[in-house]
């Protein structure tokens, strides 16, 4: 195999498909990328056994083949050759050779007919939707997921597409995140004609690389449901991922009722005052407690130390006074990402759960659980 291949082109190939790529391996094989020449384009996949990454550029082929290579070590040099520098990769022997300028190093590869595949299966439905639009549902609600929770369904964020829409959904079991986005064109109908809903999980890991993969060009993704995985393909990138297996819980019945005490605030004024407070608040539970009055919203927070903060923030609010305590950062993670110099915030008594709405993206909403202090 050989190629000659431009710095640029290569090391956002490079850097998405290695990112998949762990540093610590059960199998040596997994540390490294494969790399396969053919016709004007290279190949270079890189994966953990649960997500798979295909990226492709356009090179100078002299000499078609397949090798693999350290995913670290390459990349590493791609990252310390100077811009703008044409790569010459040659493997034969054993080891791979790339050459640029005065520069020269050898690596070792290992067999390309021992690297993994992830065994995809048939696709039963698809959608298209802008990268737009998924960029949003990811930032909207990746969030939430739950980080190695016992409740492994909890590890991940739930896709489902009903009707016209595209829905994500994640939750850690303390606080959940809802959001919609339009679907652009999609070919699950039923030999009777009617439009398929379909319920995929995606683990936590598939979700934060495919949210770092997606750029802000103006495409669309397509996205392929299997039985037991998931693939998304846009621009030079596909990614392939195993689905969470278990049942996600009917966020439906999550969703507050009867909220009619809502508060409505300036979003970063309330921010700042959640932020000033959360100083003093304890370390280990992050409570903060709320009080509500007539257009008065006052927080205040107190540790172990016997120190305590508050402030006070005018919103509008007419229903009844009432005190109740949250998770600081709980709160702070929706602001962070509600787009809007408006929030809502609705409640039904001080031991329900928050509903938390966003004036400028009604398709997103927010539950977060109270606790006790």
């Amino acid at each position: 195999m050989k190629f000659e291949v431009n710095r640029e082109d290569l090391l956002k190939v490079l850097q998405g498909c290695g990112a998949v790529v762990e540093r610590r391996q059960t199998l040596p094989i997994l540390s490294n990328l494969y790399l396969a020449a053919s016709d004007s384009s290279l190949t270079i996949t890189g994966t953990d056994l649960e997500v798979e990454i295909v990226g492709v550029c356009e090179v100078v082929v002299s000499a078609e083949g397949a090798c693999t290579i350290p995913a670290r070590k390459v990349l590493d040099i791609c990252r310390a050759l100077e811009e703008g520098a044409l790569l010459t990769f040659i493997s034969e022997g054993g080891k791979v050779t790339i050459q640029s300028g005065r520069s020269r190093f050898s690596l070792a590869t290992m067999s390309a007919e021992d690297f993994p595949q992830i065994e995809g299966g048939e696709i039963v439905s698809s959608i298209s939707v802008s990268i737009e639009r998924l960029k949003q549902l990811i930032t909207q609600v990746g969030f939430a997921m739950a980080q190695q929770d016992v409740r492994y369904f909890l590890n991940g964020m739930l896709l489902e597409t009903e009707g016209e829409d595209l829905r994500a959904v994640a939750t850690d079991g303390h606080r959940l995140a809802l959001s919609s986005r339009k679907i652009i064109a999609r070919s699950n109908i039923n030999e009777t004609g009617d439009k398929v809903s379909k319920q995929a999980i995606l683990p936590r890991k598939s979700v934060i690389e495919l949210g770092r993969l997606l750029s802000d060009e103006d495409d669309n993704v397509e996205i392929g449901f299997g039985e037991n995985h998931v693939i998304a393909s846009f621009g030079s990138f596909r990614l392939t991922s195993k689905l969470v297996e278990g049942q996600f819980p009917d966020y439906k019945k999550v969703l507050p009722a009867g909220t009619e005490n809502s508060l409505t605030g300036d979003r970063d004024s309330m921010k700042q005052g959640f932020q000033r407070v959360a100083i003093l608040s304890n370390e280990k539970y992050r409570g903060v407690k709320l009080s509500l009055k007539k257009d008065l919203l006052n927080i205040s927070a107190n540790n172990p130390e016997q120190e305590e903060a508050h402030e006070e923030v005018a919103v509008q609010y007419t229903g009844v006074e009432m005190e109740i305590g949250f998770n600081v950062n709980y709160i702070l993670d929706v602001l962070n990402v509600v787009g809007d110099k408006s929030v809502k915030i609705s409640l039904a008594d001080a031991n329900s759960s928050a509903l938390i709405e966003s004036e400028e993206d009604p398709e997103s909403v927010y539950v977060v659980m109270p606790m006790r202090l």
